[in-house]
């Protein structure tokens, strides 16, 4: 049981992520914050390129974050872990990793742009991991801001019960101010303060009808989902103390039943710090999350940890950095327990003993040190060599394995190839970092061409990363023409047979089985073991295992990856002398291969969700030209004076797509995309594409 100081510690920690489409803000809102609290001594600007948590080159230039960066601050006695996490959607694994290991997040909307693509994706993100939120309504000063549509779009296209507890004064060029509806006050920044001081006053008198109304709805919301707020609204009272609110609030809002909406303008420095309460008073602290829960290393047996300095330290890895001065820097979360600077950890995941070099509290790029760190915080390390995104971190003497984070396949290849054999090592290492770093980005041999592949999430994810060879790692590479990451699967359901046999005068191999392959209509591979230890002794079945996932790495019909296969070993045989793991190994893998053969191959593409934002006397173009990527059109909506048209559109023929639709639409368009799934490729373009690569060659380009 950990004491009571120990507990008010913890009890005062948020970790939370702020999370958004792309240019809603986030960066600009997250500056302010680190402003107003103190953590820095000047606001940047993302349009300037000088911002504290955009500190990669490519963020600066662009204008958007690419990775995740974390920071700490204090605020109202609190202390606040916080991460800006990137909006564009190749990016989403920063998204992912992050509110894995979070406790509550800000949802950041554009007033004009409301519930946008990205938005809905990072929002069931943080509903998969039951994440509670808070929202912020920003750019209230821009033109067409309606405040209200966003909290309708977010009721209707997210199913959040979204609930204000502000209401905005003025909107457009004459935002000014905030009315909030638990104090009665109205709030007005001081722009020559840079929105470091506010004043406060009564609420304008043509607002107290409205305010009024939100109230009424507010304490209306709390009663159905508060037993407290219930009881006094059956006693006939109509209204809360500010404490009582907060503290119903604070109650549903943990219980994911009310998301309490905010509003201002992060440019115009107008109303960020009720944000930053709002972080304090209603976001989660980790005594109000459950135990983390994780397995025991040996049996399997389930096991709790609480969010305690006196648990045994348990944490999970979610963030691997290069760092040009440190080396390796790994973030973890830490769940219970603490960790001291010079001490070992076991790595359950890989069952690997690390030494933590040295702890370090991160803002961004920039660190400081720490000779220990306790439950609920958020840490990085160096010294952890073996360690991976997505692994647990424990006390030697009390193992746990955590639940590891799930990442997205790459969609979109290009080949790649040093400039000189000299540099062949270089592009090697620097390629392996860079996966090390990113778990949806991936490094592979073409089996048919023998090329590099490099994949990833989009174009963008892979510019950047092609970016980063020569500012980072020195090291230049010419790279090919971009490439869709096809899949291969297979229709028929077959039974085949694999046999090695292998005679070399002394002592032998031998390995037999017959296997049951299938179309899975679960994503992913899966293996069953229905054969009798008579046929396939046990210890050879996880050799079976590793040969079938072995041959899953190139399929047969044009040696893309197989998946969604279900695969059953259902008998063999075995030698008491010459069998051996390599001989069940090498037999499955041949029976998976004549399998493949035989199960009508066919090959799978992504499906990317596209939404295109057009002005109405572009509509018919930009759909006649979706229909000739072989994209299916799933509806328009009104959006202001503009259309939405949504479509769902084969990534093969979305590549040069924005400069397609700035000619069709005069540069007023604009569009988004994101993967789906992967379907059947029609059987024509398959012809064509099995044929293309069958006699691929590879003609580079400079960058």
């Amino acid at each position: 049981m950990c004491g009571m100081g120990d507990e008010d510690k913890i009890g005062r920690i948020r970790n939370v992520g702020i999370m958004a489409h792309i240019d809603a803000g986030k960066t600009t809102i997250t500056e302010r914050i680190l402003y107003y609290t103190g953590k820095t001594h000047k606001i940047g600007n993302v349009d300037e390129g000088a911002t504290e948590m955009d500190w990669m080159e490519q963020e600066k230039e662009r204008g958007i974050t690419i990775t995740a960066a974390a920071t700490t601050f204090s605020w109202l006695d609190h202390t606040i872990n916080l991460i800006d996490t990137p909006g564009h959607v190749d990016f989403t694994v920063e998204v992912e990793r992050s509110l894995r290991v979070l406790d509550g997040a800000i949802a950041v909307f554009c007033c004009v742009g409301g519930v946008e693509p990205q938005s809905e994706t990072v929002w069931r993100q943080a509903d998969r991991y039951k994440i509670p939120r808070i929202a912020f309504v920003n750019k209230m000063d821009r033109v067409g801001a309606d405040y209200w549509n966003v909290i309708h779009e977010m009721r209707e296209r997210l199913g959040a019960n979204a609930v204000p507890v502000v209401i905005p004064i003025g909107s457009e060029e004459k935002f000014i101010g905030v009315v909030d509806l638990i104090t009665r006050q109205a709030h007005y920044w001081d722009q020559d303060s840079e929105g470091a001081i506010f004043r406060t006053e009564d609420i304008p008198f043509e607002m107290i009808q409205d305010y009024e109304e939100h109230t009424i709805k507010l304490f209306e919301e709390l009663a159905q989902v508060d037993e407290i707020a219930m009881e006094r609204y059956l006693e006939g009272n109509r209204r809360l103390s500010p404490e009582e609110t907060y503290a119903a609030l604070r109650r549903a809002t943990l219980a994911n039943d009310i998301v309490p909406v905010l509003c201002g303008s992060g440019l115009r420095n107008i109303a960020v710090q009720p944000l930053i309460d709002a972080i304090v008073r209603y976001l989660p602290s980790p005594l109000d999350v459950p135990p983390i829960a994780g397995v025991e290393d040996s049996g399997g047996r389930k096991q709790t940890r609480k969010a305690s300095d006196d648990q045994p330290f348990s944490a999970l890895a979610f963030k691997i950095m290069t760092d040009p001065y440190a080396g390796k820097l790994t973030y973890f979360r830490i769940y219970s327990g603490t960790v001291q600077a010079g001490e070992t950890l076991l790595n359950t995941t890989r069952n690997k003993r690390e030494r933590v070099a040295k702890l370090l509290l991160m803002h961004a790029n920039h660190r400081e040190e720490r000779t220990e760190m306790g439950a609920g915080s958020i840490a990085a390390a160096v010294g952890l060599r073996e360690t991976r995104t997505g692994d647990t971190l424990c006390d030697q003497k009390h193992p746990i394995i955590l639940e590891a984070i799930n990442f997205p396949e790459p969609v979109i290849s290009v080949a790649i190839e040093p400039r000189s054999k000299a540099e062949e090592e270089k592009l090697s290492i620097a390629l392996a970092k860079l996966a090390e770093e990113d778990p949806t980005f991936k490094v592979h041999t073409d089996p048919n061409t023998g090329q590099l592949l490099i994949s990833g999430m989009g174009e963008l994810h892979l510019s950047i990363i092609i970016d980063r060879l020569p500012r980072e790692f020195r090291v230049g590479a010419n790279i090919g023409k971009q490439q869709v990451a096809y899949k291969e699967t297979i229709m028929l359901s077959v039974t085949s047979e694999g046999r090695f046999v292998q005679q070399t005068g002394g002592r032998g191999q031998y390995g037999h089985v017959i296997l049951r392959v299938e179309h899975s209509e679960e994503h992913g591979i899966f293996f069953e073991n229905e054969a009798s230890p008579n046929d396939v002794p046990r210890e050879y079945v996880n050799a079976v295992r590793k040969g079938i996932m072995e041959g899953t790495g190139a399929g047969t019909l044009a040696g893309f990856p197989v998946v969604d296969l279900k695969v059953t070993l259902v008998g063999g045989s075995f030698h008491p002398v010459d069998s051996s793991e390599l001989a069940f190994m090498v037999a499955a893998s041949q029976a998976l291969r004549s399998a493949l053969e035989k199960g009508n191959p066919i090959l799978l593409e992504p499906i990317m969700d596209v939404e295109v934002v057009t002005p109405e006397e572009y509509v018919g173009d930009v759909m006649s030209d979706l229909s000739g990527r072989r994209g299916r059109i799933g509806g328009m909506e009104r959006r202001g004076d503009a259309v939405i048209v949504k479509a769902l559109v084969p990534l093969e023929g979305m590549f040069g797509y924005i400069t397609r639709l700035r000619s069709l639409t005069q540069g007023r368009a604009n569009h988004t995309m994101q993967f789906v799934s992967y379907e059947p490729v029609p059987a024509n373009v398959a012809e064509g594409i099995v044929g293309k690569v069958r006699g691929a060659s590879f003609k580079p380009r400079m960058t």
